[in-house]
């Protein structure tokens, strides 16, 4: 687990494993998203879905008494067999989030950050 600041994202991300289920046309899925910011997040899956394609994700916060629904879309793809050796998976961007909810992932964001920075 770490964090990581990329100059081209807009919000950092954590870096750290969350169970999601996600809903596309005619799928559900689930994986494991392997970094997190009030903006999107990474899944981790050997099969990513189409950039473009739009999502309905459940992301169970640690915490958290349920689960946070979530309306995103692909934005970028690693395939599983890429040159770089790289994670393979999608890159989510959240769409349609209300403050209320970006609010709780920021909150949720920040505390794990704490508790993964103390000694």
């Amino acid at each position: 687990m770490k964090i990581a600041a990329d100059n081209k994202r807009k919000a950092t991300r954590l870096h750290h494993e969350i169970p999601v289920a996600y809903r596309s046309v005619g799928s559900f899925l689930t994986d494991w998203a392997t970094n997190i910011s009030q903006g999107g997040l990474f899944i981790n899956t050997r099969n990513p879905l189409p950039v473009g394609t739009a999502v309905r994700i459940l992301i169970q916060l640690p915490g958290e008494p349920r689960a946070v629904a979530i309306e995103g879309k692909v934005t970028r793809v690693t395939e599983y067999d890429n040159p770089h050796n790289m994670v393979p998976g999608m890159g989510v961007e959240f769409t349609e989030l209300g403050a209320d909810r970006r609010a709780e992932l920021e909150r949720f964001v920040q505390r794990l950050r704490g508790q993964l920075e103390a000694p």
